[in-house]
C-alpha cells in the first residue's frame, strides 16, 4: 500500500544575540549549528535575526524594535514557530509568546525535541522524559496559558503531546517516579559493568555529528546506527573488540554539544558513566569542520564537568578526507596566515607534538589510515592492561605472543 501522506516542513525563524562574551563570528557559528539542529528536528529556517546587546533583555531577551521586527515578518511570512538560540526564562517564554502570538522554543526545548524523536529504547525515553518534566516544571503557566496554541510538530513532542500536566505535585510525582526508575537501570547496567570481566575499557566520545559511530563500526566490525544528522544515536553501544590479541570493551557515547541542556546531563547520566569508568577515551574530532577546535574545547570542559578530564586520551582528528583550508597566494605579503590556512600536515605538527595526549588522522568513512589507529590503539591498551592487571598471566602471555 502506497502511503500518500504529505509531509508538512514546519518554518522557522532563528534568533541570536551579538554580546561582549559572543562576538559576530560566535554567534554566527551558534546560529548554524541552530539552523542544523532545526533540520535534524524536521523544521525549516527560513530567516535569522541577530541583535546587537550588552546582555539580554530580562523580559523579552530582544530589544522592543527587534521583538517588532520579528513579530512583523512572521505575520507577513506566515511563521509559525520562532527558535531562540539560548535558554529562555519562564518570564521570557511567556512574554514573547504573547506578543508574537506564535510557537515560541529555545535551544533547550529543541535539543529536548531531537531527544524525545531518537529515543528508541525503554532506557532512553524514560531519560528523556526525566529530562522534559524537569525543564517543563517551571514553565507550568506558560501551559497553562497557551494550551489552545499547542499544535504539535517541534517542540511539543514527549509528555505535552498525550496529556499536559499542569499541577506540579503531579510533575514532581512524576520525576520522582522517574528518578526512581532509572535508579534501578543504573543498578543493573552497574552491575553489568562489574560482569565485564577484567578487560581495558574505552570510550569514544566528542561532539555530536564527528563519526564517532563510524569508527565504531569500522574498529568493532560492527553495524552501529550512523547518520549524519545531529545526536543519531543516544544509547551507549558496547561491544568487545579484539585488535590482533588484545580483547578490550569499546563504548560509542551520546554526542556533546556547545550549551548542552543541564537536564539532559542529568539525566544521562548513565550515558556518562561509560566515560568516568573508561580507562581510556577516544576523542573523536571531525576535523573538516571550521570549528572542531571550540568542539574540542566544548567536549573538554564536560569532561571536566563529570571528573574525566585527566583520563589518558587519543585524539582521533577524523574525516581528513573532506578537509579544506584557505590557501595564500605566494606574492601575498599582506595576509596573516591564521590557522584558517593551515594544511593538514601543520594540523598533524601541532597535535603530534601537544600536551599529553596522543594523536592519530583518519577518515573512517574512506578507511584512511585506519591501521595506525589500530596500532595506536592496541599499543596504548596493552600498556594500561599490564599496568592495571599485572596477574592476569593468560592475557599477559596473549600480550607477549607474536601476532
Amino acid at each position: 500500500m502506497i502511503d500518500y501522506t504529505i509531509k508538512v516542513i514546519e518554518k522557522a525563524v532563528l534568533i541570536g544575540l551579538i554580546t561582549p562574551s559572543q562576538n559576530e563570528e560566535k554567534s554566527k557559528e551558534y546560529l548554524d549549528e541552530l539552523e542544523f539542529l532545526t533540520l535534524t528536528a524536521g523544521g525549516e529556517a527560513v530567516k535569522r535575526f541577530v541583535q546587537k546587546l550588552e546582555f539580554p533583555n530580562p523580559k523579552t531577551f530582544l530589544g522592543t524594535g527587534k521583538l517588532e521586527e520579528v513579530k512583523k515578518y512572521i505575520k507577513e511570512n506566515d511563521i509559525g514557530t520562532v527558535i531562540f538560540d539560548d535558554e529562555l526564562s519562564p518570564a521570557q517564554l511567556r512574554n514573547i509568546e504573547k506578543e508574537m502570538e506564535c510557537k515560541v522554543l529555545d535551544r533547550t526545548n529543541l535539543i529536548l525535541d531531537i531527544f524525545a524523536q531518537r529515543a528508541t529504547t525503554s532506557y532512553a525515553v524514560t531519560q528523556v522524559e526525566l529530562a522534559q518534566y524537569q525543564y517543563l516544571l517551571p514553565r507550568l503557566t506558560r501551559m497553562w496559558t497557551h494550551l489552545e496554541r499547542q499544535k504539535g510538530g517541534i517542540g511539543m513532542r514527549g509528555p505535552g503531546e498525550t496529556e499536559i500536566e499542569t499541577d506540579r505535585r503531579i510533575i514532581r510525582d512524576k520525576i520522582a517516579l522517574l528518578k526512581l526508575k532509572l535508579k534501578e537501570i543504573d543498578k543493573q547496567m552497574a552491575v553489568q559493568r562489574k560482569n565485564r570481566g577484567k578487560m581495558v575499557r574505552v570510550a569514544l566520545v566528542g561532539y555530536t555529528n564527528v563519526g564517532k559511530s563510524t569508527v565504531m563500526n569500522v574498529i568493532s566490525k560492527s553495524e552501529v546506527f550512523a547518520e549524519n544528522k545531529l545526536f543519531a544515536t543516544l544509547d551507549t553501544t558496547v561491544r568487545k573488540v579484539v585488535i590482533k590479541n588484545i580483547p578490550f570493551l569499546l563504548a560509542d557515547t551520546v554526542g556533546f554539544i556547545r550549551k548542552l541542556p543541564t537536564q539532559l546531563v542529568e539525566s544521562f547520566k548513565s550515558t556518562l558513566d561509560e566515560v568516568r569508568e573508561a580507562d581510556l577515551l577516544l576523542h573523536v574530532v571531525d576535523i573538516s569542520h571550521p570549528s572542531f577546535e571550540d568542539h574540542i574545547q566544548s567536549v573538554n570542559t564536560i569532561l571536566q564537568e563529570i571528573q574525566s578530564a585527566d583520563k589518558p586520551t587519543i585524539m582521533v582528528f577524523n574525516k581528513i578526507d573532506a578537509y579544506n583550508h584557505l590557501t595564500i597566494d605566494e606574492d601575498d605579503l599582506v595576509t596573516e596566515k591564521t590557522k584558517a590556512y593551515y594544511s593538514l600536515d601543520e594540523w598533524k605538527k601541532t597535535y603530534l607534538n601537544k600536551g599529553r595526549d596522543k594523536a592519530i588522522f583518519i577518515s573512517a568513512l574512506e578507511k584512511d589510515n585506519l591501521e595506525d589507529f589500530k596500532d595506536l590503539v592496541y599499543e596504548t591498551v596493552k600498556e594500561i592492561h599490564i599496568t592495571r592487571f599485572p596477574y592476569n598471566d593468560f592475557l599477559y602471555q596473549e600480550f607477549t605472543e607474536t601476532p
